[in-house]
Parts: C-alpha cells; sequence; structure tokens
C-alpha cells in the first residue's frame, strides 16, 4: 500500500492549459485575433469535463462496496467460528489500511471513512475477545494521523505498524510479513489477515487470509 497523500485531480487543468498553449501556437505573431476564437472555450469545456479524475479508480463506487461485502461476508462467517479464543490463546486480526479498513481511493480527506463491511467484520470479532492490529506501507511518521483516524471512525487499535526510514528499502510484502512474525513472538495467535493486494497477504502467519479487491492493482 502506498502513503495516502491526497491525489491531485490537475487532468482538466492540463487539459485547459494545452489547449491555451495550442492556440497560442497557431497564432502568427502580430496577426490579429479571429473574431470567433471566444468561441473555441466552450468547445473546450465539454471535453474537460469527461476526463477522469488522475488516479481515480475506473471501477464505480457501488461495485466496490458489493465487491467488498462479499469478502467480508466469508471473513465474519470464520471469524463467528475461530472465536471466542481456546482457553490460553490470544487470537488477533491483521489488517492493511488503505482500500481494507479506510475508503483511501474513494473519498479523500481527514478522516478518511471506514470500509463500513471490514468495520462491521472487525467489531464483532473484537466484541468476542479479538485484538485488532493494522500493518501498513504508510510510514511511520504518520502514525498519531493515521491511529486517529482509525479510532475516529470505529476501529479498535490494539497495535499499529508504519514503515520506519529503514523498512522503506525492503519490500512491502517482506515489511508485512516481518511484523506479523513480530505480533506472533508478543504471544498472539493472527486468525485472519484482511487486506486488498498480496503483498499484504503473502509470507504465511497467519491461519487465514482474505483478500479484498484491487481491481488489478487500480486501488492502493
Amino acid at each position: 500500500m502506498t502513503a495516502p497523500l491526497r491525489r491531485t485531480r490537475a487532468l482538466g487543468t492540463v487539459a485547459v492549459i494545452g489547449t491555451a498553449v495550442a492556440l497560442a501556437a497557431a497564432t502568427p505573431a502580430g496577426a490579429a485575433q479571429p473574431a470567433k476564437a471566444p468561441e473555441a472555450v466552450p468547445a473546450v469545456a465539454p471535453a474537460v469535463a469527461a476526463a477522469p479524475a488522475l488516479g481515480k479508480p475506473n471501477v464505480p463506487y457501488a461495485t466496490w462496496l458489493k465487491d467488498v461485502q462479499a469478502v467480508a461476508d466469508q471473513a465474519d462467517s470464520y471469524l463467528r467460528t475461530r472465536v471466542p479464543a481456546k482457553a490460553g490463546e490470544h487470537p488477533a486480526i491483521v489488517l492493511d489500511i488503505d482500500n481494507t479498513s479506510l475508503e483511501t481511493d474513494y473519498n479523500f480527506g481527514l478522516p478518511t471513512p471506514a470500509v463500513q463491511a471490514v468495520l462491521n467484520v472487525v467489531k464483532s470479532a473484537n466484541a468476542r475477545g479479538t485484538k485488532v492490529f493494522f500493518v501498513t506501507a504508510r510510514p511511520g511518521f504518520i502514525d498519531c494521523i493515521t491511529r486517529y483516524n482509525l479510532t475516529s471512525v470505529g476501529y479498535p487499535v490494539d497495535g499499529l505498524y508504519g514503515r520506519s526510514f529503514l523498512d522503506l528499502f525492503q519490500e512491502t510484502s517482506a515489511f508485512k510479513t516481518a511484523k506479523r512474525a513480530e505480533i506472533e513472538q508478543s504471544g498472539y495467535t493472527i486468525v485472519a489477515n484482511i487486506g486488498n493486494n498480496t503483498t499484504d497477504l503473502v509470507g504465511g502467519h497467519a491461519e487465514r487470509t482474505f483478500k479484498l479487491p484491487d481491481y488489478g492493482g487500480q486501488l492502493s
């Protein structure tokens, strides 16, 4: 997952600037402006309005929510049979953040809304004694902002692992695997690992994995 910096919606601006440059280049120096030049402005406007925002997923929001719900239902069904824990066991869930726990690519701003289907799963499992950990590729220096966002939208946060400067030189999958191993070494049994990218899930150190849609990498 990449850090959730607010995505720049500049495509419309680029198109307008590009059009202005093209019109200027087509007019010889010193030549009078064509009488109907202003009419070019309305002609450009529909094309700008139709252009997609940079970085915005092509998949409709409603479709994404439906696809997420299908996976969340599977995770919830499993966790209802898996926890409460066995005697002496300390169950835990590990979650990715962007487009897994929070609607990062569909809702900009702070706080970013929770992915409601995932939040429901987490709160249900937490009520039955499951601890909740977040392992994210976000840089660690914004952990306080990330934690605030998660708790403000309703997530319990028993642990949050962001990447330190040295972690930036690791592959994301290696970093996340190492953090899950660290959680296990603290005495927890990771009963479920939920993410929307294979880098969130590979490497073991979880009884079950649940992959939310990323539509071939369209979602961070």
